[in-house]
This record gives C-alpha cells, structure tokens and sequence, in this order.
C-alpha cells in the first residue's frame, strides 16, 4: 500500500516544514537510495517510494535536520537522523513518524 512519514518539532509544536529525506534500501550489505522528497507545510512527505514499489526489504530514511534548525536559528546535536525499520508485509500501509526536537527525537509505527 506504501510509505509515508512526517515530523513534528515537539519543542515548537508545529510540523517541521521543507526538511529534506532520503529513502534507502539494503540489498545484501550495501545501501541504495531509491527515492527522496521534503516535508510539506504540514510536515508530511508521502512520495518517497516514487514509482518503486513497497517489498519485503529493510529500508533506512535520512532525516536531514541541520538545514532547518539553522533556518530557526537553533543549534542542534543531530545534524541528521536515520531510522532504520523493516517491512514483512508490503501489503500494509507503513507510516513511519518523527518526533523532533533540536536535541531529542522519537519514533514509532504510525498509521
């Protein structure tokens, strides 16, 4: 069904707008990306699998949050965040959330 994330600047409390990420996947040892985007004005971004389709596989997707932390004039500890996660059933919806501060952050399995 696919893949879809989006993040929340708890501190803030707002979403975390134009935050580039990059979807990877493991073949054997090795990353390959297989698609990107950024966050939309309410923090979501559902266009990261493009044209691929969801398999079995282990993915990773990049967070890159320097570039907007800077933009908030904030320091940050994590210039980027990854979050690794397997899929077992392609045929479910995964939604893959990131709660975000500029020295804290959460995930979970969303839906």
């Amino acid at each position: 069904m696919g893949l879809s994330t989006h993040i929340l600047d708890t501190a803030l409390g707002r979403p975390a707008a134009n935050v580039t990420i990059t979807l990877s996947q493991l073949d054997a040892e090795a990353w390959h990306d297989i698609g990107s985007g950024h966050t939309d004005a309410d923090g979501r971004c559902k266009t990261l699998l493009g044209n691929n389709p969801l398999a079995a596989a282990t993915y990773k997707l990049r967070f890159n949050t320097a570039p907007y932390f800077h933009a908030l004039s904030l320091p940050s500890l994590y210039p980027y965040i990854e979050i690794v996660f397997t899929i077992t059933d392609p045929t479910q919806h995964h939604h893959i959330p990131l709660l975000l501060t500029a020295n804290g952050y959460t995930t979970y399995r969303g839906s």
